[in-house]
Parts: C-alpha cells; sequence; structure tokens
C-alpha cells in the first residue's frame, strides 16, 4: 500500500499526506478531484492486500468513481492514465458566476410506492442521480437526487419527513445534466486516453451491461459525470454472472444497509480481512488454483 500511495503522488503531483490524511482543499473542483484520488487510491490499495491472499475478482464492477477503478483493475487503463485523469479534473472551471447553489440528497422510498414521484425530474433543478436499491429488511428504496439546492431543500420539505435528507458539504450536482461544463471539460483528455479491451468481466453502473471493448469503457467515463447510476444494474448482471460473493473495496454505502443478491464482504480495514477468509471459507471457495471463482 505504501508503494502505491508513493506512485500515485508522483503521477498526481500530490503528496503522500495530501493523498491519504491533510484536510481537503477549499476549492470545489479541486476538492472534488483531490477527493476522488484519495477515494481510488484507498481501494485500488485494498485490491492489492487481498491478491496477496490469493482473493482475485472474477468480475468487476463499481459506482461512479468506483466504476473507474474497476476498469482500471479490469486491464482496461493503467493505473497512471486512470491517476492524471483524476488530477487533471482539479483544472475544470468551475460553475459561472450566479449560478444556483447545488447540493445532493439521499430519498428513501417505500419499496410499496408505485408513484415514481422520487424517481422523476418531476421539477426544475432535481434530478434523480443515482438508484442504490433495497434495504436489508426490503421496506424501502435508497434513492440519490441532485440538482439545484434550494429546489431540493424545498422537495425535502413538502416530502413526509426523512423521505428526502439533503447530504451536507456535498455542492456538486453530481451525475445529472448540470455537470455538462465538467464533461466538455475532460473529453479531450479522456479521448487521448489509451484504453483497453478489459481482461475481466466488467460490469456498467450506467447501464445494465457488461463492458468489452476499450470503446465500451471510454464511453462510461465520457459518461459518469451527467448520466446516473445504479447499483441495482451492477448486481444484477453480476448475479448472471455467476457471483457467489461481492467484496467492496473501500468506503462505500454503510455496511448492514442494503440487501443484495449474494453474500457481501466490506472490506475498509486490516481487520476485515480476518472477516473475508472466513466468509470464503464458510462459501467453499478455492483459492488453490491463486484466483478466486466467482
Amino acid at each position: 500500500m505504501r508503494n502505491l500511495y508513493q506512485q500515485v503522488a508522483e503521477w498526481t503531483g500530490l503528496t503522500v499526506g495530501q493523498i491519504l490524511e491533510e484536510d481537503l482543499p477549499e476549492e470545489i473542483e479541486t476538492r472534488q478531484s483531490v477527493g476522488t484520488v484519495r477515494e481510488s487510491v484507498h481501494a485500488i490499495a485494498v485490491h492489492d492486500v487481498l491478491a496477496e491472499h490469493g482473493l482475485r475478482p472474477a468480475v468487476l464492477g463499481g459506482l461512479s468513481l468506483g466504476g473507474m477503478s474497476a476498469a482500471c483493475l479490469a486491464g482496461a487503463i493503467s493505473r497512471r492514465a486512470l491517476f492524471e485523469m483524476l488530477a487533471y479534473a482539479r483544472n475544470a472551471p468551475g460553475q459561472p458566476a450566479g449560478a444556483p447553489e447545488q447540493g445532493l440528497a439521499l430519498a428513501f422510498e417505500p419499496a410499496a410506492d408505485d408513484t415514481v414521484r422520487y424517481r422523476r425530474a418531476a421539477r426544475p433543478g432535481v434530478y434523480l442521480a443515482g438508484q442504490f436499491g433495497l434495504t436489508t429488511d426490503g421496506a424501502t428504496r435508497i434513492l440519490m437526487l441532485s440538482g439545484e439546492k434550494q429546489a431540493l431543500d424545498e422537495l425535502a420539505a413538502e416530502l413526509p419527513q426523512g423521505s428526502v435528507v439533503p447530504m451536507p458539504g456535498r455542492p456538486i450536482a453530481i451525475h445529472s445534466p448540470l455537470r455538462a461544463h465538467f464533461r466538455t471539460f475532460m473529453a479531450s483528455h479522456i479521448d487521448a486516453m489509451p484504453f483497453r479491451d478489459p481482461g475481466l468481466p466488467l460490469i456498467s453502473c450506467l447501464d445494465r451491461r457488461v463492458l468489452v471493448t476499450a470503446e465500451d469503457v471510454r464511453d462510461t467515463f465520457h459518461r459518469n459525470s451527467t448520466d446516473p447510476i445504479n447499483l441495482v444494474h451492477i448486481c444484477e448482471a453480476m448475479k448472471d454472472e455467476g457471483v457467489r460473493l461481492g467484496l467492496v473495496m473501500g468506503g462505500s454505502i454503510p455496511d448492514g444497509i442494503l440487501r443484495f443478491p449474494f453474500p457481501v464482504v466490506h472490506v475498509d480495514r486490516p481487520e476485515h480481512l480476518d472477516q473475508v477468509m472466513t466468509t470464503v471459507f464458510e462459501l467453499g471457495i478455492d483459492l488453490s488454483a491463486g484466483k478466486a471463482p466467482r
């Protein structure tokens, strides 16, 4: 892990301290860029530790930044190219002067609710940015909304208390048309990146499909900033691929909240390795070949 962090520091022009633990910058796009570097190197480093223990993925996928990190681990893009891209994003222009303040919110929709009022852009300034699926008890569906902060606050005030919860300190309307300027800025850089066909099944978080070609992967990198993400698509596609155990690397939605179609272990700290190995043993997964079955 130390070696990877030192490499990423050299590729991005950041110090290891900036990547690992120092306060993030105040400027919004720079803060977002450094934050993505921090999250991605953590996830990839955890992958490397698991690989040293004989746990190698048979199928890969992730949400948003996690999807781009997964593409890297699938061999579709080099680590250096990924982190140089994330660092380049700090040069993106901010919103035009006078543009409405942006934000994010989580929405909690009763599973039996068929009005889809949470899932449509039912008002100006509010967009469906992500779908995470059902809670473990099957009673609630968790969504992410993105858009203008005032519109999100107004929606939260109109619906039953706790139905829409604005997320503090999230001033970028990710996965919405409001990020079109960022997508335009990044386009030439992504076009120049040397993508390859993935070496492992790579699941898209934007569509319910497996990414097969280098151009499939490049397309998801282009669309990631403006298109909604969907964890349900990933899980369904992984189930179709025969996945028996999912390992979530690095930070994510807290463990134990969402329902998955197969066992899932979150690996965020060294002590989680014991849980992973115990689960592998309980499921009868053979690591002798050096590559985990699906």
